[in-house]
């Protein structure tokens, strides 16, 4: 039984973004991405204030409460891209809801996806107070670090500013957890997952990109494919899915049993990557050579690799000048991870790219690289991008360069909803000639698709972005108004406010540890009052004792009370034992060079007169070891040191390392540099729109003819659409219609709508008789052995579970009517009638697999088309003679898995009806 259930990207919805699914498999649920939507909507600039309708809730409250409430019940996560719109919010479910469920993806989405977290919370927090749950705001607004408008009282279950944001420590924390995988890894799950079996496979679109293959043994195959790119690119290759070798759809990935896809660019045609290149270079040349600066706004992970690519290429060729700049926190690190993730690259980026093409060019590239001092270009020569520069904001650009210096600018995000990128729109728009370059649509409710639905509606209609056709830039103008987040420190008034709540706290905490500390003195002072009541005991009956016997005391060599040593006690060698003027004692005491001790007393060489052993002065002597040990080895004590040193490092737990981690995080934490105290101010700008505006399609996706071909060659049982506009989703379903072959069990699920595929099965655990054991006939089917049983089940008392045991004739039931019934029919010296067994054939016949079997033992095959394969037509038998096989025969696939064999009885005919059966596996009852 299969359960669908879109939590946000359904079908038929006018918001495709993020994306997050739940799959539902017999009782394993599975949680199918995670994306997080963006956080700082706003209507469109561009609209008159009249039409402009503000929401009652968050678009994105339905999404989170739904996600909120199933959390802690999910058993599995698999991502399959590292943005934002796929895995962007699995840090905050993971670290407040509960989501601890073992999460699966690539090496490269784990490192994509924390690189785009991180990148959006530093963006958003730095801007605009997104507020904390409610029963961590009540605790940290304390500090008085929110000096804006006051908040009202709000139920406990409602958030201040409802954005669901993580923290730093959550994002690393949550990453960190997933579990990574390679491309074609089969995983068998254990735990409640036990059965189930995912695979990976290279999606294209992003660095890491997956679809997940989802075996279960009930169930059959489960494919999860969206956000596809059958294209090679210029950092990556195409999707395995289409194999230009092979002519077709990857082999493993062919008839699943259900397959989920999405189908937003069904309706749409996109223009050759040619044009699109040759465009955006086209623009970006002219703009520069103009004096001139060009705004791109790019996404931090995942896209602007293939731009960068793009870039540094270009700036190679035509040996531009102009400087590349990266607005983005965490753009140093992101090249970082992917010059560590080389084997997962492709397009154009090969062996020679890096500098392995022969000794002397790679010395020289070594030492071009060594002088560049970039120590992770090692195996990385063709991601150095010397080009390009890195600013953590727009503050660093301007102080590094002017705004007249004409200059490519790359920022963070694409949405231009916040961070640098709309920063330096509200500052560039207003400038003459500049152009901003739009790279993708962005997502609804956002300035990104403003700018891109401005741009689109001012094209002619054949000109438009989903006609298969690039545009031209348009010039804006007009005054548009944009609302603007700032961090500013405190100053004046609001500063001395601050500094005196601060005391107020501080002064509390003061009241707070010393009345702790006051408590632990009284405890520590009653603990105190029963130790010197005991000692006072023991000092009494010293006095009694000093009373009745004087010889319990000894008098020091002075003929005083100097120490006291109690009867029986013996000192080293006639060393006082003292407690008193232990000063005042050593002074009196006869000390030696070598040995300390009172050694005058000595009357023999061998004893003393007090019959024990006397030490007499002597020179040292230091006794020299041997350094080999009994068979002649040196003993290394060095190396026993670091191999031990090896071996707690490695018995060291991964729990030590992790806390070990966020020991040191805290410590850096702590030592960082304390921010000034500061507000978050809002205000509304008015931006005069001067600049030029074009948009070229550099999303890497399938558009629709790519879709609509890829699909009916996959070939699925059943398929669910996701993740498409109404228009996209009812073209999908039309092309699909119009294919005969292809499944009519096509599912389109709006927002909460929840899908039931297949049927409740119900299982029960049964044991087998050695009996029936010893007489099955097994056939073997893959990697499985299949046997047909019959049996009888029979319950034993000493066993809870029952038995199946092979059926005898006496132990069935016979009526004596139909016995004379049956001897009556039945002739003179005639036997008994009985049944023929029947044979059941199971597997699935892949004609391109018969056609290499038979092209292996010399019969000539050919497909052509509608599921027919035709056999012999003059072929030759392979080492058997010379003569022609003149008889063709036919093979046809039918509907339900049927085989239909046509042809003249002949020797084709049997030898193809033989390589048919050993394709399958045959088991008869």
């Amino acid at each position: 039984m299969i359960t669908f259930t879109p939590l946000s990207g359904a079908a038929r919805s006018s918001t495709t973004t993020p994306l997050s699914y739940l799959l539902q498999v017999d009782d394993v649920r599975i949680l199918l991405d995670c994306g997080s939507p963006d956080w700082s909507p706003e209507p469109s600039p561009f609209q008159p204030e009249s039409e402009d309708v503000q929401p009652e809730s968050n678009p994105w409250e339905e999404y989170c409460q739904a996600l909120r409430d199933i959390a802690p019940t999910i058993d599995l996560v698999l991502l399959s891209h590292g943005d934002l719109a796929h895995s962007g919010l699995y840090p905050y479910a993971y670290s407040r809801w509960g989501l601890k469920a073992p999460a699966y993806t690539t090496l490269p989405v784990q490192a994509m996806g924390r690189i785009a977290a991180t990148e959006d919370v530093e963006g958003l927090r730095d801007e605009e107070d997104v507020g904390d749950e409610p029963e961590q705001k009540a605790v940290e607004n304390t500090d008085g670090m929110d000096m804006g408008e006051p908040s009202e009282p709000e139920p406990p279950k409602v958030k201040t500013k409802g954005k669901y944001v993580a923290t730093l420590i959550e994002v690393q924390d949550a990453f960190d957890a997933i579990n990574t995988l390679r491309y074609s890894q089969p995983t068998h799950l254990q735990g409640k997952c036990q059965g189930l079996t995912i695979t990976p496979f290279n999606a294209g679109h992003t660095l890491g990109g997956t679809i997940w293959k989802i075996r279960s043994p009930s169930s059959g195959t489960i494919m999860y494919a969206v956000d596809i790119n059958h294209m090679r690119e210029r950092h990556l290759d195409g999707t395995v899915l289409m194999r230009q070798a092979a002519g077709g759809i990857f082999e493993p990935l062919t008839r699943p049993d259900l397959l989920i896809t999405d189908a937003e660019r069904a309706s749409v045609t996109t223009s050759r990557r040619k044009d699109r290149d040759a465009a955006l270079i086209d623009t970006i040349t002219a703009t520069l050579s103009s004096r001139s600066s060009l705004l791109l706004p790019c996404d931090s992970s995942t896209r602007v690799l293939e731009l960068l690519v793009l870039l540094d290429q270009h700036w190679n060729y035509s040996r531009l000048r102009y400087p590349i700049c990266l607005l983005s926190r965490t753009g140093r690190e992101m090249l970082t991870f992917v010059r560590s993730m080389m084997e997962w690259l492709g397009g154009t980026i090969s062996k020679e790219d890096v500098g392995e093409e022969g000794t002397g060019r790679e010395n020289r590239n070594k030492r071009r690289r060594d002088d560049d001092g970039d120590e992770d270009a090692l195996g990385a020569f063709a991601l150095r991008f010397k080009h390009l520069e890195f600013f953590p904001n727009p503050q660093a650009l301007l102080h590094t360069y002017s705004s007249k210096d004409p200059k490519l600018i790359l920022a963070v995000p694409a949405s231009l909803s916040h961070g640098p990128s709309r920063s330096m729109f509200s500052d560039f728009a207003a400038v003459p000639d500049n152009v901003v370059l739009l790279t993708g649509r962005g997502e609804e409710g956002t300035l990104g698709r403003a700018l891109f639905n401005k741009w689109n509606d001012s094209q002619r209609p054949d000109d438009k972005w989903d006609k298969g056709k690039i545009g031209s830039n348009i010039m804006m103008d007009g005054v548009i108004k944009l609302t603007m987040h700032h961090k500013v420190p405190l100053q004046g008034a609001e500063l001395e406010e601050y500094q005196q709540k601060e005391r107020a706290i501080e002064e509390e905490k003061a009241r707070q540890q010393a009345a702790l500390a006051r408590e632990r003195m009284v405890l520590e002072a009653d603990e105190g009052d029963s130790d010197e009541d005991s000692d006072s005991d023991a000092d009494e009956e010293d006095e009694v004792q000093q009373a009745l016997g004087g010889d319990l005391m000894d008098t020091g060599p002075d003929g005083e009370g100097g120490g006291r040593r109690r009867k029986g006690d013996k000192g080293l060698d006639g060393d006082w034992g003292m407690d008193g003027d232990e000063g005042l004692t050593k002074q009196l005491l006869s000390f030696d060079i070598y040995i300390k001790g009172n050694v005058s007393k000595s009357t023999s060489f061998f004893k003393s007169a007090g019959g024990q052993t006397q030490r007499f002065r002597m020179f040292p002597y230091v006794e020299k070891k041997r350094r080999v040990d009994d068979y002649g080895e040196t003993i290394d004590v060095g190396m026993w040191l670091r191999k031990g040193k090896v071996l707690e490092e490695e018995a060291e737990s991964e729990e030590m390392k992790d806390y070990k981690r966020r020991t040191q995080a805290e410590e850096d934490a702590q030592n960082a540099v304390k921010e000034p105290p500061s507000k978050y101010v809002t205000s509304e700008i008015e931006v005069q729109l001067a600049c030029r505006l074009l948009f070229v399609d550099m999303e890497g996706l399938n558009d629709g003819r790519a879709v609509k071909t890829i699909v009916p060659q996959i070939n699925p049982r059943k398929m669910i659409i996701v993740h498409a506009p109404t228009s996209a989703t009812e073209a999908l379903i039309e092309s699909c219609g119009n294919i005969r072959a292809m499944t009519k069990d096509i599912y389109a699920p709006t927002f909460g709508e929840s899908i039931q595929i297949g049927q409740q099965t119900n299982s029960f655990s049964i044991s087998i008789s050695d009996e029936l054991l010893a007489s099955l006939k097994m056939s073997r089917f893959e990697d499985n052995e299949i046997g047909y049983v019959r049996g009888r089940v029979v319950a034993h008392a000493t066993s809870t579970i029952p038995t199946l045991e092979p059926v005898t004739v006496s132990s069935l039931p016979v009526d004596p009517m139909d016995r004379m019934e049956t001897l009556k029919h039945r002739k003179l010296g005639s036997r008994p009638k009985a049944s023929l067994p029947h044979s059941t054939m199971i597997g699935e016949l892949k004609l391109t697999a018969l056609k290499a079997r038979l092209a292996s033992i010399g019969v000539q095959a050919e497909l052509i088309g509608e599921g027919v394969l035709i056999c012999g037509a003059g072929a030759k038998r392979g080492g058997a003679s010379d003569t022609t096989l003149e008889e063709s025969v036919a093979v046809r696939k039918l509907a339900k898995g049927t085989v239909e064999l046509e042809g003249n009885v002949s020797e084709v005919y049997y030898i193809v009806r033989r390589e048919i059966y050993n394709l399958h596996a045959l088991v008869a009852a």
